[in-house]
């Protein structure tokens, strides 16, 4: 079969299109006719290698992965070959910690994959493959990041950073559906234009606004937002503090501008604010998730659908913020 194989660390051009040996499923496994894969900022970090987390190379990555069972292992009965079904990418490595599809072990940037069936969730018939492999990674850490952690409510008024990709373009729908009122933060005026296509009623332009938390605060009669979203850290970490209002909170998930950024405690205990971590998703939110697209509360946004050869395309896409909402590559 065909397969995007990372051997080494570095640029776009390691990822390398190759023929490798056709996976067989284990005992407990299935195999995986694979169908669509969702690329995130994961995936560029495996790539490029990730300081204090060695990747065992060589690697294949992609986490998010849909697709079709075309062979069972031996002992299992909770799937059936011809089903339709999305991977939940959370898996548990040999010493008991928790890992990921594609970041920890084998991914599904490839034409067929195996893995095992308690990682199988049914796949209603009303869900493209496309739109489930768009959710687990991005909107199943939004979804967890809102509803679990950060218990966000009707009414309240939130501030979502880096809202155009994959993980802010579901945190937009999932706030909307919540009844909350919502700034979405980009760096282009036409990335905006689309937020609030999605919902957002406030569009926040870092460009014409780099001392974003000035602006959201003017917006708010000075007070700022309820839950400010931050998972870009860098330079957008103090402004995040600085936009919270008095009793709000700050929910984060990851930091893909820099994760030891410059702090200022004064106004954590002044606002006696709320900083809240979230860790990527538990099953029960990818079905949460699968129920809301098929009611209409969520519509994953997809800006590009790729075949494998072009997964290079699909990173610079992510690297370059040219791209608005999911990009998935369809082996």
């Amino acid at each position: 079969m065909r397969a995007v194989v990372i051997h080494e660390h570095g640029g776009r051009d390691k990822l390398i299109l190759e023929e490798v040996p056709d996976p067989v499923p284990a005992r407990g496994e299935i195999l995986l006719r694979v169908r669509a894969v969702g690329l995130n900022y994961l995936d560029i970090f495996v790539r490029r290698g990730m300081p204090g987390l060695p990747i065992d190379l060589p690697r294949i990555s992609g986490g998010d992965i849909a697709g079709e069972v075309v062979a069972l292992g031996e002992g299992v009965q909770s799937v059936s070959v011809g089903e339709r079904v999305l991977i939940d990418p959370a898996i548990t490595m040999p010493d008991g910690t928790g890992g990921a599809l594609g970041e920890s072990a084998t991914g599904g940037l490839s034409e067929y994959f195996a893995v095992s069936a308690d990682n199988a969730i049914p796949l209603p018939d009303d869900v493209t493959y496309e739109q489930a492999a768009a959710l687990p990674i991005a909107y199943g850490t939004a979804w967890r990041m809102l509803i679990t952690r950060g218990r966000v409510q009707a009414g309240e008024s939130i501030l979502i950073l880096g809202a155009s990709g994959g993980v802010g373009t579901g945190a937009v729908q999932i706030a909307k559906m919540l009844g909350c009122e919502v700034f979405a933060a980009a760096s282009s005026s036409d990335k905006l234009a689309q937020l609030k296509d999605l919902g957002a009623d406030h569009a926040v332009n870092y460009i014409e606004h780099p001392e974003f938390h000035r602006y959201v605060r003017s917006l708010t009669g000075g007070e700022g937002v309820d839950v400010v979203v931050n998972y870009t850290g860098g330079d957008s970490w103090v402004r995040s503090l600085k936009a919270v209002k008095h009793s709000g909170r700050i929910i984060t998930c990851g930091a893909t501008a820099g994760f030891d950024p410059q702090t200022d405690i004064r106004y954590i205990w002044r606002r006696e604010m709320d900083i809240l971590g979230s860790d990527g998703w538990r099953r029960q939110d990818l079905i949460d998730l699968l129920n809301a697209v098929r009611q209409g509360g969520i519509i994953p946004v997809i800006g590009a659908v790729l075949p494998l050869e072009e997964t290079a395309e699909g990173h610079r896409l992510l690297e370059d913020r040219e791209i608005f909402g999911k990009v998935i590559i369809t082996p």
